[in-house]
């Protein structure tokens, strides 16, 4: 083997392991593992502005998201990402008034959050009902006076919601 082969042979081999490292990045990232950082306030305390997070990206193939969850969605008032706390799952209905949320009749209890968190329905409403349809779910921001979720833009589609935060 001359010089100029081996340096094409060496080439090949070295585009070869980048081409496996990239499609292996690419795989892990999209179907299970990313980091995101979280921007805003919306899920003080439990998450922190500029903070990195992992997201869990394949726990929802495996398993259907549950209360409480911390998810990572596209939101659908922008098509951004946001981190927000799912609070009610498919054929729930939750009925907001005088800073009280109410789940399926009774009041839900939210043990993340520091004791006596009102939680208001959107804009000046007295009061506000959000009932989930087959494969959405009802999220909001534990920063409930600086949150922008479903009490704006209404149940989640399933397919929007990315993942499942590890703390």
């Amino acid at each position: 083997m001359n010089s100029l082969s081996r340096l094409v042979h060496h080439l090949c081999r070295c585009l070869a392991v980048a081409a496996v490292a990239l499609a292996s990045y690419l795989l892990i990232s999209r179907f299970f593992l990313q980091t995101v950082q979280v921007v805003g306030q919306s899920m003080v305390p439990t998450l922190q502005d500029s903070r990195r997070y992992l997201l869990n990206r394949w726990i929802y193939y495996v398993r259907a998201p549950r209360r409480a969850d911390i998810v990572v969605l596209r939101d659908p008032a922008d098509n951004r990402l946001a981190v927000k706390r799912i609070i009610a799952l498919p054929g729930d209905w939750v009925y907001l008034k005088d800073g009280s949320v109410c789940l399926n009749g009774r009041k839900l209890k939210e043990p993340y959050l520091p004791p006596r968190t009102p939680t208001f329905p959107e804009g000046s409403l007295p009061q506000q009902w959000l009932r989930c349809a087959k494969d959405h779910y009802i999220v909001l921001g534990d920063n409930r006076n600086n949150s922008t979720d479903s009490r704006s833009y209404g149940p989640v589609a399933r397919q929007d919601l990315l993942g499942r935060i590890f703390r």
